[in-house]
């Protein structure tokens, strides 16, 4: 296998959208840390794992991007094209990583030393990025040769794997950072000490994962050899009239293709593992690519990975499509038994784990989204701000909920404690009145007139007040308009109208020279 690598793709794939020459130092952020910096970042200092404030402070003039899958796949598909040029078969592991089976072009091209040299050559020039080559037997091996630019011998790959260190099991998208740590507090330093276990001691000690992991730590491919190849029947293939001509509308159309396809592979107890992403133009141009995966796909990684080439097609510029996409089709390049997706043993412990009935109901969302359009089905995900509604923000369902940066900061002003279980998109008007039946304001001390005695909401039946908490003001508003005033927010709990009736816990908000003054902002559960 022949690997080609380009160093730190994400920092050069955000260096490259925003115009920045390469010599600056920068780096990737996810949650605050660093995932990918430059060589210029990493010779003042900058680590991966390393938090924003430490990596800044070690080299203030850092340039910080965050993570951006789509920017990464779109700029990379001209590399995989110049590969294609010289070499049939081109597999994308990730934006980054390609892979291709080696032993033909080697035999066309004079060798391997030959070939990886015009590799490396034509991808420079046409493409014009930094990449390294690496060959050894199987994906794993070829792709720790290629970070050390090394060509391995048939029958040499354990020998080369045997001194390297544990940690290189942990690669991205590899989901075994957990077992490396075991691996290391357990004394074992270098995959050879690792692939001299016993494979039954293995399995019995660390499952399916570390028995995947020592194939991997001796040389062997991640899955054993042989894949048979899928009938016809399993392929999904979807047409376009008019066709496709924006990314945002392809990737819409996948998620809904990419369940189709997913379930008529599960329903035979099958996954898959190499995708076949094929499309016709409205020119009848052919596109075509094959992204390889470590682990079997899930409806949501082949939208991702359909999303991601479409972005790499479509926004190619020259040598790009010259028309709209007419047609789609999805074909299982290689598949694995369904067991390969094993469930937990108890249902819906691991947030991410896909039950039968997270499958199903994942399929129904799409399903309404396909009928009434993707903004019909949301989802929440943590946003960070002082208010309620500025903690949360909606996204279409199967957008990738990634949370905004600083959203678990600590926010000035926020309300203590929980926070209300219905924020309301549009404010309830509500009236608040003492024990006198006047009505209460809040000061600009920020104290109340006297204290809350009954709550009427949306011109109801007055509710009696048995508890209530606060004002806690709101002091960020410099940018609001004159004449907004004092602005807080009160806690009540209502009393129950009726006597089956609960009570009920609301957050109000207070705010001068409005009309009326009082509204609901959210409700507790």
């Amino acid at each position: 296998m022949l690997v080609l690598w380009c160093p730190d793709w994400p920092v050069v794939a955000a260096t490259a959208a925003a115009g920045l020459p390469a010599h600056l130092p920068a780096a990737v952020f996810v949650a605050n840390r660093v995932v990918a910096g430059s060589a210029v970042a990493r010779a003042a200092g900058v680590r991966r794992g390393m938090r924003r404030r430490e990596a800044q402070s070690r080299c203030p003039e850092i340039a910080v991007f965050g993570d951006d899958p789509d920017r990464d796949a779109r700029l990379f598909e001209p590399i995989a094209a110049a590969m294609e040029e010289l070499i049939v078969g081109v597999e994308i592991v990730r934006p980054g990583l390609v892979a291709v089976p080696i032993s033909g072009a080697a035999g066309y091209f004079g060798g391997e030393h030959r070939l990886v040299e015009l590799l490396v050559d034509h991808v420079s020039g046409v493409a014009g990025v930094e990449c390294q080559v690496g060959v050894a037997d199987g994906l794993f091996a070829a792709t720790l040769a290629a970070h050390r630019s090394v060509l391995v011998g048939p029958g040499e790959t354990e020998g080369f794997l045997a001194p390297l260190s544990i940690a290189e099991l942990d690669q991205p998208d590899s989901d075994r950072a957990e077992l490396v740590d075991l691996l290391r507090r357990l004394g074992l330093r270098t995959l050879g000490a690792f692939a001299v276990l016993p494979e039954r001691d293995v399995v019995g000690r660390f499952g399916s994962l570390g028995v995947l992991t020592h194939r991997l730590a001796n040389g062997q491919d991640e899955r054993p050899p042989h894949r048979r190849r899928p009938p016809p029947e399993l392929f999904a293939t979807k047409t376009f009239d008019p066709p496709l001509e924006r990314v945002d509308a392809a990737a819409f159309m996948a998620k809904a293709l990419a369940a189709r396809f997913h379930s008529g592979l599960a329903a035979r107890g099958l996954a898959c593992t190499r995708l076949g992403i094929y499309a016709t133009t409205e020119h009848g141009e052919e596109l075509n690519r094959v992204w390889r995966c470590a682990e079997p796909l899930t409806p949501e990684g082949i939208a991702d990975r359909v999303r991601w080439q479409f972005e790499g097609w479509l926004r190619a510029g020259t040598g790009g499509p010259t028309a709209g996409v007419t047609e789609l089709r999805l074909e299982p390049e290689e598949t694995v038994e369904g067991r390969s997706l094993q469930l937990g043993l108890w249902p819906g412990s691991s947030g991410n784990e896909h039950t039968p009935e997270s499958d199903r109901a994942a399929r129904a969302l799409v399903h309404v989204q396909g009928l009434l359009g993707p903004d019909s089905v949301l989802t929440a995900v943590p946003h960070g701000g002082r208010g309620p509604a500025e903690r949360m923000r909606l996204i279409p369902w199967g957008e990738q909920r990634t949370p905004a940066e600083g959203h678990d900061a600590p926010w000035g002003e926020q309300l203590p404690g929980l926070s209300p279980a219905t924020v309301f998109a549009e404010p309830v008007p509500a009236f608040v009145v003492d024990a006198a039946g006047a009505e209460v304001s809040v000061t600009d001390r920020y104290v109340v007139t006297a204290a809350p005695r009954q709550v009427t909401v949306a011109g109801g039946a007055p509710r009696r007040v048995l508890g209530w908490a606060g004002p806690w003001p709101i002091l960020a508003r410099w940018w609001a308009p004159e004449g907004v005033g004092t602005c807080a927010r009160v806690q009540v709990v209502l009393e129950g109208v009726e006597s089956d009736q609960a009570d009920t816990a609301l957050l109000l908000n207070w705010q001068a020279q409005r009309s009326p003054l009082w509204t609901v902002e959210g409700m507790y559960d």
